[in-house]
């Protein structure tokens, strides 16, 4: 009779040198709560976010269904007639943030990278504390500011720009019905917008420049190059994607920009796409003039308006994440 041969255990893998070991600790209790409290903030953002488009979904679907999907083709808005719809403000607004974005973009990347790579040591505190000032100033003091010293400077260029270059269509100023005058105009207001949107998108570039690699700022150095060669060739490309994503987080932020955008322009129902005309519109505007006189359906119609800024806004945000998580400076901040 035989005995059973003892089991003999599988051959341990040597462990490949190549590749590095994890390092694991054990979660202590104060870990623990400290990922609970961050999880439980996380999906309370998601929460809240829910609960803001359920109230303007719930308050708007009166509206909606009143207006169907006229509601995105109607330039007028009169509620009490039941015509009404978003069709002029809505591009009114996007053309308000675009202007913004034109004179915003090149200043912000500029003040970017001087106080990134070019700006003493000492003074680079000052400049980011003054660039984070201007994002604190109330945004009814750049109305103000806009309305009482900016729009009576501009005017004459405005006029210039509209009598030597009227032959394209959106810099004609037309006569007639739509009057001769350059103040309240859809371009005034994308100025102050401008400004207000310069410091997001400095604050947000010069992080994501500040994070380039060392050393590949010192390869580029010892290869050769100049300063502004290594600026090109490892900073910018390297934030890239953060650049984008800081432009599109200015977009939805200059898109909901509601009392300079009121004090400035002068509403109007309709959307010509010429900016130096008096007139203009934007749902965030629409909104702050109309509600202390709305009840019933012209209340709903407004939460229906805020609810398509909202989706809009939502959604360039979204978009902005996107680009900033595939790009090189989104990954390594979140490795």
């Amino acid at each position: 009779m035989t005995s059973a041969l003892p089991a003999v255990p599988p051959p341990v893998a040597a462990p490949d040198p190549d590749r590095p070991r994890r390092l694991t600790a054990p979660a202590t209790r104060g870990d623990l709560v400290f990922r609970g409290v961050l999880r439980v903030a996380g999906y309370s953002v998601f929460a809240i976010m829910g609960l803001i488009a359920f109230f303007l979904l719930f308050r708007g679907t009166k509206a909606l269904n009143a207006a169907g999907w006229h509601f995105f083709t109607e330039s007028k808005w009169n509620p009490q007639s039941h015509v009404f719809g978003i069709a002029a403000a809505l591009p009114d607004g996007i053309l308000i943030a675009l202007i913004a974005l034109l004179f915003s973009v090149p200043v912000s990347l500029a003040a970017a990278l001087f106080i990134s790579e070019y700006a003493p040591q000492r003074i680079r505190p000052a400049l980011v504390s003054a660039v984070d000032l201007m994002a604190a100033v109330p945004s009814i003091i750049y109305g103000l500011w806009g309305f009482f010293c900016l729009q009576p400077q501009v005017i004459g260029l405005i006029s210039w720009t509209s009598r030597h270059f009227g032959f394209i269509p959106f810099l004609k100023v037309r006569t007639g019905d739509y009057g001769t005058s350059y103040t309240s105009s859809t371009f005034i207001a994308g100025l102050v917008v401008s400004l207000m949107i310069t410091p997001i998108i400095t604050s947000l570039s010069r992080e994501v420049f500040s994070q380039a690699p060392q050393g590949e700022r010192e390869g580029a150095y010892a290869l050769g190059s100049t300063r502004w060669g290594m600026v090109r060739s490892v900073v910018l490309p390297f934030g890239r994607g953060g650049v984008i994503g800081a432009v599109m987080l200015g977009f939805g932020r200059a898109m909901g920009e509601t009392i300079a955008v009121a004090l400035i322009i002068s509403p109007a129902f309709k959307f010509t796409g010429h900016i130096f005309e008096a007139g203009g519109n934007s749902i965030s505007s629409l909104i702050v003039l109309r509600f202390s006189e709305s009840d019933g359906l012209s209340l709903s119609a407004l939460m229906a308006a805020g609810l398509a800024l909202f989706a809009v806004t939502l959604v360039v945000n979204v978009l902005a994440g996107i680009v900033v998580s595939r790009s090189r400076s989104g990954a390594s901040t979140a490795d």
